[in-house]
């Protein structure tokens, strides 16, 4: 009966990719060593696990969206589901090195991007939990199959450069926000309105305006 350990050793952010992908490099190793797995269909749960690690002041405000005031922190910051995703791992003996692909988007509805963007360095806890159906070669020469138990666990600390390196890949210098339609709408005919030629110019002059109520405001209740 084929025992797996699985260990990642590495992370890099994969080039050329059509969408942003980190590759994590996932290293099986089967316990006998000389019994030929023939295929692993590896299901992944990959979360992140935020209060394994330290914020600086400017990374608490930014979280502030997700996690609230500094102070309720204890109550909310708790692990965030990154992906559920899957790998087909071939025919190997003793052991094998595979790249788990993550899938990553730079859209600001999705709690892992906020959580990501508001990292200035160091790294992110995250725990990767493991299932699926093992596909081996039994003493008498015959298949067999037996499922991957639940147990079957690696914590990783990803280093937030790899994500930061490849989101300037796929997106340099700029970053990606979805509106809603009706909002959408009122700010093409903003932008249309005051004869804007860019999306940029049209928030920088709507956000310019907004800064300069607010401190006309404080002015007048001074």
């Amino acid at each position: 009966m084929p025992e797996l350990h699985l260990q990642i050793e590495g992370a890099e952010a994969v080039p050329h990719a059509a969408t942003p992908l980190i590759a994590l490099k996932l290293r099986i190793t089967n316990v006998p060593a000389t019994e030929t797995i023939h295929a692993i269909t590896l299901r992944c749960q990959v979360q992140i696990e935020p209060a394994k690690r330290r914020y600086v002041p400017n990374e608490q405000e930014k979280l502030l969206d997700l996690f609230g005031t500094s102070e309720r922190w204890a109550r909310t910051v708790k692990p965030l589901l990154w992906m559920n995703t899957s790998i087909a791992v071939p025919r190997f003996t003793g052991e094998l090195l595979v790249d788990l692909e993550l899938s990553c988007t730079f859209d600001f509805n999705v709690a892992a991007t906020k959580y990501f963007h508001a990292l200035n360095s160091g790294d992110i806890p995250v725990a990767v939990m493991f299932s699926g159906t093992l596909f081996y070669e039994g003493s008498n020469g015959a298949l067999q199959i037996s499922q991957v138990p639940w147990d079957r666990e690696c914590i990783y600390r990803l280093p937030v450069a790899v994500w930061k390196d490849m989101m300037e890949m796929h997106h340099p210098n700029s970053a990606w926000l979805c509106l809603r339609r009706d909002t959408f709408e009122q700010l093409y005919d903003y932008k249309v309105r005051h004869g804007l030629p860019t999306w940029e110019q049209a928030i920088a002059r709507a956000l310019a305006s907004e800064n300069a109520s607010v401190e006309i405001s404080e002015e007048v209740e001074a």
